[in-house]
This record gives C-alpha cells, sequence and structure tokens, in this order.
C-alpha cells in the first residue's frame, strides 16, 4: 500500500519552528510535502492572490524526507497550489501549523493557519489545524507533541465528516502543569476590544498600529476558551458552510 500523502501548510513561514516540528512529526505518518508562505502570512484569514503573480520554488530546509516549496502568496494560495498544480495525487491529509500563538475562539476567523485549513477541507480532503498558545519564536512544543500524533493517526485512519476540519489549541507549556487530555468543544463567544495606536511618522504623516484586548463573554464550561483555561486541548470541529440554518425559518415569515 501507498503511504499516505500528506501536505503541510502554515501562516508564519517556512522557516518558523512550529512548521518545522510539525514537517518532523509527519514524517512519520507517510510521505511530506510542504507547501508554505516565504515569509509571515499571519492575520490572512481566508485571503488569496489575485492581481499579481505568485512565486513558488523548490527549497532544501533541512536533511529531511519532504519535499518543500516556498511560496510567495497567502496560506490558501499555498493549499490552492499544492493540490492543483504540484502534487501529483490529491493529498490523504492537510495540516496547518503548528501556529505560533492561539487560534480558539473567534481567532479561527482572522487566522491563516486555519483558513488554510478550511481550504483543505473544501478540496475534499481531512484537514487539521494546530495551534500553541505561545507567540515566542522559541516556543515549546514538545508537550502537545504525542497529542498531534494521537489525533494525526486518528484523522488518518477514520476520516472527518464532510466539510469539517479540525481547529486544535494547545496550552502553553508552564511549569508544574501538564497537559490533562483532549476536549472536544465549541467555539466560545468572544471578541477582541480594539484600539488603533495613532502615531506620526517623521514626515508628519498619521499612520496607526492595531491593538486590543481579548474579551471572553462565554461562561459556558464546554468552550475551547474554558478547556485551554483548565489545561486540556481543545478541538473544535470547524465547518466552511457559514449559512445560519437556525435563522431561515423566521427570515422567511418576514422577507
Amino acid at each position: 500500500m501507498k503511504k499516505p500523502l500528506i501536505l503541510v501548510v502554515n501562516d508564519d513561514g517556512i522557516n518558523a519552528p512550529g512548521i518545522r516540528k510539525l514537517i518532523s512529526i509527519m514524517n512519520d505518518f507517510g510521505d511530506v510535502v510542504v507547501v508554505a508562505p516565504d515569509g509571515p502570512q499571519s492575520g490572512k484569514g481566508h485571503a488569496i492572490t489575485i492581481e499579481s503573480t505568485i512565486r513558488c520554488d523548490k527549497v532544501i530546509m533541512d536533511d529531511g524526507p519532504q519535499i518543500e516549496y516556498s511560496c510567495s502568496g497567502t496560506p490558501v494560495d499555498c493549499v490552492k497550489l499544492a493540490v492543483n498544480k504540484l502534487l501529483k495525487r490529491r493529498p490523504d491529509l492537510c495540516v496547518s501549523g503548528i501556529n505560533h500563538g492561539s487560534n480558539s475562539s473567534i481567532n479561527v476567523i482572522y487566522s491563516g493557519t486555519m483558513s488554510a485549513a478550511v481550504e483543505g477541507s473544501l478540496e475534499g480532503i481531512p484537514s487539521i489545524g494546530f495551534s500553541l498558545l505561545d507567540y515566542s519564536h522559541e516556543a515549546n512544543f514538545s508537550e502537545g507533541e504525542k497529542y498531534i500524533r494521537e489525533i494525526t493517526k486518528s484523522v488518518l485512519e477514520s476520516g472527518l465528516p464532510d466539510g469539517v476540519c479540525l481547529n486544535v489549541n494547545i496550552p502553553k507549556k508552564e511549569e508544574g502543569k501538564e497537559i490533562k487530555g483532549v476536549k472536544v468543544c465549541r467555539q466560545a463567544k468572544a471578541n477582541w476590544e480594539e484600539e488603533f495606536d495613532e502615531r506620526i511618522d517623521p514626515k508628519g504623516r498619521t499612520y496607526y498600529w492595531l491593538t486590543g484586548k481579548f474579551v471572553n463573554y462565554d461562561k459556558g464550561d464546554d468552550t475551547d476558551e474554558r478547556s485551554l483555561e483548565n489545561h486540556y486541548i481543545s478541538v473544535v470541529p470547524v465547518q466552511y458552510d457559514v449559512t445560519a440554518h437556525h435563522a431561515i425559518s423566521k427570515l422567511n415569515n418576514i422577507l
């Protein structure tokens, strides 16, 4: 039997420690092809490149057996290019990450990491986005590795429902605390209270830096935020169908 073909993507760039760790893990599961941005693409969401060219070069990053491409486009561009141009057959699995920083709750909307996983599911590929709640370049991925392996093995063996990918968030490694396990849960209702730091450049022109504070409004015990607070890995099933099905009947009565 052929080994599974695994597509690895991310949004932090092909050099990021998170994707290097994910590649090393996936090499134990199958034949790995990496198509990742040539630089940081965080917060790009489901953006695609339509008004400029995309360049994609084969690269050698380490001595691993994987095949790697560095792409000038967005994370979603990377998936589209891989599936439609670079790969000889459809992948058996698409994994995105490991992201440096949380993609829980509302962050999933903005995340390039998760948009790549959603794009994989749009292509009919079982897909998983992995994120670690540590923004540091020197983030420690060791504690979550066994769970990444377990989740990957389960998805390769059992697949996922059509149109669904997984949003997996891993608590930051903390002294005296261990990951308690995995919880399948829902996305918490939370948001960013945003501010724009207004400044003046040396030429007297105004510019802005986006800042903000993440606020969790959800008190439920079944959310990703609560699971992470209690040092569990959160797994949220995510779908690309954004129809508000529960509102259809009401709207039919008023429109």
